[in-house]
């Protein structure tokens, strides 16, 4: 699963990295614990040009009754996105790529009540590349409320790196793969082709505080590595984000 994420890079170095317009008013603050429902950075392509955009994190297909669906659809599984009816038209029509700085996932230790959070990021620390999809959605009962842009990551089976942490990984497409995903055109065969693991030596992982387990913890610390054996945390009550928003 991708259940937490970071987005601190500032918007024209990822535009820049990405080969993007960022044409988009609405500047988001840098996060270092992007939660569900969060709004998120996206690139889109349209007629063969990249765009940097603001989407609300959880897919909220065009038939819903209420946004509040996109909660439950933070992820779209690599194995059943072509065939899940809320993500399909999607994949056919509106794929994107959900930048981040690293991600988070929590990893069972032997012997401790709190599993220990653990801080992903590449290798060469430029940012990810998140395969995604987008959406529209209107409210039918206020159609003067405007529209509401919206995107999931999609989720793969866990690399070697990633196995003994979770089970799950977020798609994260290589440099040469970006312009076939925003393809409109593309091949479902090609496209799915593209939902594999992570290659080995592209990614690096650290242990890092438990304080990223509360959403109201957002500062440069949470990604530190820490001491897996000093498990002190400022934080009561923190949880496992992302638990049953996996589809």
């Amino acid at each position: 699963m991708c259940g937490r994420f970071v987005s601190a890079s500032p918007p024209d170095e990822i535009a820049a990295w990405f080969d993007a317009s960022l044409t988009d008013e609405r500047l988001l603050d840098p996060s270092y614990n992007v939660a569900p429902t969060d709004d998120v950075y996206a690139v889109t392509a349209e007629d063969g040009y990249r765009k940097l955009e603001t989407y609300h994190w959880g897919l909220v297909p065009r038939w819903a009754d209420n946004p509040s669906v996109g909660s439950r659809m933070i992820n779209a599984r690599a194995e059943t996105v072509a065939t899940k009816g809320a993500f399909r038209p999607a994949l056919d029509e509106r794929r994107c790529i959900v930048p981040a700085d690293g991600f988070y996932e929590w990893k069972v230790v032997p012997g401790r009540p709190k599993r220990q959070p653990m801080f992903i990021r590449s290798t060469d620390r430029h940012p990810l590349a998140f395969a995604g999809l987008w959406e529209t959605w209107r409210d039918r009962a206020n159609p003067a409320a405007g529209i509401l842009h919206s995107c999931t990551v999609i989720t793969t089976a866990a690399n070697d790196l990633m196995a003994p942490v979770h089970d799950r990984m977020p798609v994260i497409l290589p440099v040469d793969a970006w312009s076939a995903w925003l393809d409109a055109d593309a091949d479902l065969d090609h496209l799915l082709a593209l939902l594999v693991p992570a290659a080995p030596g592209t990614l690096e992982l650290h242990p890092v505080s438990t304080d990223v387990g509360n959403v109201r913890n957002n500062d440069p610390h949470l990604i530190d590595e820490i001491d897996p054996d000093d498990l002190a945390s400022t934080t009561d009550g923190a949880q496992i984000p992302g638990q049953g928003s996996l589809l």
